[in-house]
């Protein structure tokens, strides 16, 4: 599973530094400038882990960690400036989970992303259970009734990322950008294409899950009795 950071931070420098490092590492990194962009990446993205900046415009650091916090099960780390004492306890009062002053060393903001994403569970063995329909994103199998389905890598990732958010509707343009990448050349129909070899895979689990069109829009996946 690729790690999803949101970088916010209106000094472009920074983005830019933040980016290079964290691409380095396997990452993918989605920016803002201020923090009402950020929010608005939050309610449409999926992220795993939040670096934010104190002083923002639009919407300032503070403010925005304490929507993730209300809103939001993910990490926060907090890349400022103000380093004193009282800065600091404002920070972990409005929720984030670290706090680092710049000038940083990006070596050690690697380690806290680590240990960060180590303490929510995001990097480790993870199994979705959808009804009788488990997918294991560590073995890339899926098991249904002690069978085991070994899935072409973009079905696999369509599913886990689709069971993942049950209820939540995916734009094709949203499965594009987070499974095959922003620099993929196709077209929304690739998504289509494989919704379609997904539901004839699993076509008798009915009782499980079911990948539901939502017109205009894109897709969701409903978890059977829920």
């Amino acid at each position: 599973m690729r790690i999803h950071i949101l970088v916010a931070d209106d000094d472009h420098h920074i983005r830019e530094l933040l980016r290079f490092f964290l691409r380095k590492e396997g990452y993918m990194v989605i920016e803002a400038e201020d923090g009402e962009r950020a929010s608005r990446i939050l309610e449409n993205e999926t992220v795993h882990l939040a670096i934010v900046d104190v002083m923002m415009p639009a919407r300032d650091g503070l403010e925005l960690c304490q929507e993730i916090r209300s809103f939001y099960d993910i990490p926060v780390l907090m890349l400022t400036a103000r380093g004193e004492l009282e800065d600091k306890e404002r920070g972990f009062l409005s929720g984030t989970d670290d706090y680092m002053v710049k000038p940083f060393e990006p070596k050690e903001l690697l380690f806290r992303i680590k240990a960060l994403l180590r303490r929510y569970q995001v990097a480790s063995s993870e199994l979705i259970t959808l009804n009788g329909t488990v997918i294991n994103r560590n073995s890339y199998e899926v098991h249904t009734d002690g069978e085991i389905r070994t899935l072409p890598l973009k079905e696999f990732e369509l599913l886990s990322l689709l069971g993942s958010q049950p209820g939540r509707i995916f734009t094709r343009e949203q499965l594009l950008q987070l499974i095959w990448g922003a620099d993929y050349g196709g077209d929304s129909r690739t998504i289509d294409v494989h919704i379609k070899r997904l539901r004839e895979r699993f076509s008798g689990r009915s009782d499980d899950f079911a990948i539901t069109t939502v017109r205009g829009l894109g897709y969701k996946l409903e978890v059977a009795g829920k």
